[in-house]
């Protein structure tokens, strides 16, 4: 028994391994480890690359957490959800802190020991999102940061219905040009440039296929704002306006699970989007959601009765006895001071609404509808009419009753949208971004 305690430690090391550690009867062991060695100074491109992505990608994810929480997370919150490391969480949190893209708020004490917790916000008024918006009677441009705030915005009124496109394209770039240039010299970094349009655009190609409320077709709306010093730099994305607005909305409705809802837009037209786990369903060319286009009267005497020219503002004011001409407000003050022809022209217009909507949720299986525009201001005396619709014409409403609800987004949330839009680029590729502004 003396002997064993040299016997344990000569299991560890003995004198016949030599200094490597290595058994002395395996004498090619050496000569595998030095060519296992060399092998490893070797640069690997595929796994240099593989872990570059892996990196983008949990970059992506912290950013994510951060840019998409309704309270700031701390990093302990945004490893127990991600289910990344606490090391790595804060190494990634560092980076995006270095860059200016997240910024560190005052501790909260924790309600047990230990050192307090530090939310994460995103950093406001670094990085912009620009969303523009061309429709019938106004257009505009809106800048938003990663924050979520309104950094400056410009919106112009004016009837555009039969306006030459290059006109309008122009009057567009004349706001959208001094305002690029001032976030600019403001220090801020401007993401891109997003363009919200009342009508069919084409994804794939990009032109406007259509817009009828304004009269145009197949313009070029891209290459006309390139022509802009400023603008060409910033490229517009081209998107029905529906569908920006849809996303601002989903992006209004987070913090809950993934919004899925059909969201209806009333202005001059009347616009649709398909919000399913918060993201917006296109369609093969990114023409779906033209709602405005279902026929809800096929006995109409003067052509098929569409919900856009029975719901749409102008056929709501026309109906109301207004004058021609007359601007939403005046249709507004009027159902709100009680006047028996405009509250009977918006139930009206609202029991037209509830027949396309119930067309749409028979099909596509919807639960919950959200009214925005026009129908989000006249909520008030547009739900009800809406839900008998609904309940009276969806099939599976004895079981399944749709939720209603009036949008959140606010005022022109198409231009919020395409600016958000812009923005899930940096959040996707967060690395592009990592060099902080001079």
């Amino acid at each position: 028994m003396a002997g064993a305690p040299e016997d344990v430690r000569g299991a560890v090391r003995s004198p016949a391994s030599g200094t490597s550690g290595l058994p002395a009867d395996d004498p090619d062991a050496a000569r595998r480890t030095r060519h296992g060695r060399a092998a490893e100074r070797v640069p690997d491109p595929v796994r240099a690359r593989r872990q570059e992505h892996l990196r983008e990608h949990n970059l992506s994810v912290t950013l994510a957490h951060v840019v998409d929480a309704t309270s700031p997370p701390s990093r302990a919150q945004i490893a127990a959800s991600t289910g990344l490391a606490r090391g790595t969480v804060t190494g990634l949190v560092d980076v995006l802190i270095e860059a200016g893209l997240v910024r560190e708020l005052d501790p909260v004490s924790a309600a047990r020991a230990g050192r307090p917790a530090v939310p994460l916000a995103p950093a406001p008024g670094r990085i912009a999102g620009v969303g523009m918006e061309v429709n019938v009677d106004y257009l505009g441009v809106r800048a938003v940061d990663l924050a979520g705030g309104v950094l400056v915005e410009r919106v112009e009124q004016a009837d555009l219905r039969g306006a030459d496109p290059g006109d309008v394209l122009d009057r567009l770039a004349a706001l959208a040009g001094p305002l690029l240039a001032g976030l600019q010299t403001d220090g801020v970094r401007v993401a891109g440039t997003a363009l919200a349009l009342p009508g069919l655009v084409d994804r794939v190609t990009g032109p406007l296929r259509v817009a009828p409320n304004l009269g145009w077709r197949d313009v070029d709306v891209v290459a006309r704002l390139a022509a802009d010093p400023v603008l060409a730099a910033f490229p517009p994305r081209v998107a029905n306006e529906a569908n920006l607005a849809a996303r601002a909305e989903a992006h209004a409705r987070r913090g809950t699970g993934a919004p899925s809802f059909l969201y209806v837009s009333g202005e001059v037209g009347v616009g649709g989007a398909l919000v399913l786990d918060g993201e917006i369903f296109l369609g093969r060319h990114g023409w779906s959601g033209e709602i405005g286009h279902v026929v809800v009267d096929g006995s109409a005497p003067d052509g098929p009765g569409t919900l856009e020219r029975l719901a749409g503002q102008d056929a709501i004011a026309a109906a109301a006895g207004l004058p021609a001409g007359s601007r939403f407000a005046d249709l507004l003050r009027a159902v709100e001071a009680g006047d028996a022809a405009a509250v009977a022209a918006v139930h009206a217009a609202a029991r037209w609404l509830g027949l396309a909507v119930a067309t749409v949720a028979n099909v596509v299986d919807v639960g919950a509808v959200v009214l925005g525009g026009t129908f989000g201001h006249l909520y008030p005396h547009v739900e009800g009419p809406v839900r008998a619709a609904l309940d009276a014409h969806v099939i599976f409403a004895p079981w399944s009753t749709l939720d209603v609800s009036r949008a959140r987004a606010g005022e022109y949330p198409a231009m919020t949208g395409g600016a958000l839009a812009v923005l899930r680029q940096v959040v996707a590729e967060p690395s592009v971004w990592l060099t902080p502004t001079p």
